[in-house]
């Protein structure tokens, strides 16, 4: 569409802790299982993890299944099940998916179990280390497989704090981590998608640029969405400022002379879009 994406970088001292933390526990779990959004699939990975986990067995989990497209969903799934990759689609608010998720960790952790059998260890449970960016439903997630509050949940990112192990059955426990970013997006893309759900802290870019980004993007992505949700009538050929404009005064948004609000429509929009608002939503689509 011709525009340029916004540069967002923030990587805050104690994720550079966390991912300390993180390797020096990989020799306490037997696997990893990764959370991302399904909004997001790639962007949603940290490059960083893939270094720091190296061949330890891996389960990603496409979170916030509820919000993105079921098609592209199932693309994604297909994709990474063609490389080698287990993957998972849950939505950890509703709960769909996550009763199938401690077999999917024993379906990975199959040649384990054996070997554990063979020691006479059967009876050990299985621990997994539950890894994720910010604000993809990571510690919701664990309390829905918990069946109880065990850990816990925010939307502002890297609330999670020290070590929690959790019980989820008899035979699979789950140590939480903090939500951890990198250091640089070398992508603009990826750091545009992260600030879009809510994975970077809103106080450190300019809402209103960013709120005119989605618009952008959405009007080629789901112009019927923006339609229905804002009354739009026509937005092709429209740029993000112009769109943030007509929809704040769709809205009745208006300051002094019947100017549009459009620091009251942009936040409105990015909780409308964060919030499944705006319909099933996915903003990547898996490589060829």
């Amino acid at each position: 569409m011709g525009r340029e994406a916004m540069n967002v970088n923030w990587f805050p001292g104690h994720m550079t802790k966390a991912l300390r933390n993180m390797e020096s526990d990989l020799k306490l779990v037997d696997c990893v299982c990764e959370i991302t959004d399904a909004r997001i699939p790639r962007s949603s990975r940290n490059p960083a993890l893939d270094e720091i986990l190296g061949r330890k067995p891996r389960l990603v989990l496409l979170n916030r299944a509820d919000q993105a497209d079921g098609d592209m969903t199932r693309r994604w799934i297909e994709y990474y099940r063609a490389r080698g990759i287990a993957a998972l689609e849950t939505d950890s608010r509703s709960g769909r998916g996550v009763d199938r998720f401690p077999q999917a960790v024993r379906t990975l952790l199959q040649e384990k179990l054996q070997a554990l059998e063979a020691k006479g260890q059967g009876g050990r449970p299985l621990r997994a280390m539950v890894v994720g960016i910010p604000n993809v439903g990571k510690s919701t997630f664990i309390n829905k497989a918990a069946g109880r509050k065990a850990a816990a949940a925010s939307d502002r990112p890297g609330v999670t704090r020290g070590k929690q192990w959790v019980t989820v059955s008899r035979g699979l426990e789950l140590l939480d981590t903090p939500g951890v970013l990198w250091p640089k997006f070398d992508d603009p893309v990826v750091g545009e998608h992260l600030a879009f759900t809510g994975a970077v802290k809103d106080q450190i870019l300019d809402t209103e640029e960013l709120a005119s980004h989605l618009l952008s993007l959405l009007a080629g992505l789901a112009p019927q969405a923006l339609k229905e949700r804002y009354k739009l009538t026509e937005t092709e050929g429209m740029e993000g400022w112009e769109l943030l404009e007509a929809a704040a005064k769709k809205r009745g948004f208006l300051v002094s002379r019947g100017e549009a609000d459009t620091l009251r429509m942009a936040n409105v929009l990015l909780d409308e879009y964060r919030g499944g608002k705006l319909g099933r939503l996915t903003l990547e689509e898996p490589e060829c």
